[in-house]
């Protein structure tokens, strides 16, 4: 793979200087450990990143094998190479030289960044979603010194509404009142209203969908087994 996003994949728009922000393709291959494809491509994968953030003096990566929670993990300096941590589904970091990744295939990437030098990356599914990994996320920024209403939210590819029925108690559950039906849910939908009652007001939405755009990316309720990646990094100056 490349690290020419903003050429090749679905790159995010308006972040800071100094922070590059993209989300893999399916012409990147599968990053997902779990599926039952040889493990030597996948490897290869990782460390090609790994070489490509390397070249631009970012020596630090920072993933985890995620549960669908709201536990998010500061990441300082200190170490270098590929940090896989378990039960964490977001980062954050104030670092300069690393590399947040979440994996997804129909959930959220979330990149967080703010412009004093602070970038997040979460995975919200659903569960991540009605557990506020969002507010936790800007929770751990803000108690670093960035206040949220400075912050610049994108939510990348994921599912969309139309294409993501679910029954009633996910909408409870997500939504915070009792629903009897199910229905169509917009995961980012709800993540851009939880981040403008935080204040935050630059808040922009890709237009792909990963259930829609399948030929692009990797769709879980589309009988994927790969995964994409979620990228945010913070580059040394």
């Amino acid at each position: 793979m490349s690290l020419r996003p903003l050429l090749s994949a679905e790159s995010v728009p308006g972040m800071p200087d100094g922070v590059l922000a993209w989300t893999t393709t399916r012409a990147d291959g599968s990053f997902g450990m779990g599926s039952h494809e040889p493990v030597g491509p996948v490897m290869d994968r990782w460390a090609g990143l790994q070489d490509e953030l390397g070249a631009l003096r970012i020596a630090r990566l920072a993933t985890a094998h995620q549960i669908h929670g709201a536990i998010v993990e500061r990441h300082g300096g200190g170490w270098r190479g590929w940090l896989r941590l378990r039960g964490v589904d977001g980062h954050v970091t104030t670092t300069p030289g690393t590399a947040l990744a979440v994996t997804i295939a129909d959930c959220t990437p979330v990149f967080i960044a703010h412009p004093g030098g602070a970038v997040a990356a979460l995975h919200a599914g659903w569960r991540g979603t009605a557990a506020r990994i969002l507010d936790v996320g800007l929770d751990e920024l803000e108690a670093l010194g960035f206040p949220a209403p400075e912050c610049v939210v994108h939510l990348g590819p994921s599912i969309c509404g139309p294409c993501y029925e679910v029954g009633a108690e996910v909408l409870s559950a997500v939504h915070g009142v009792p629903t009897e039906a199910k229905g169509p849910l917009d995961v980012r939908d709800v993540l851009r209203e939880q981040a403008w009652r935080r204040g935050v007001t630059q808040v922009s939405t890709s237009v792909a969908c990963t259930r829609c755009h399948s030929d692009r990316f990797f769709s879980h309720r589309g009988g994927d087994q790969g995964r994409q990646l979620g990228v945010i990094a913070l580059q040394s100056s």
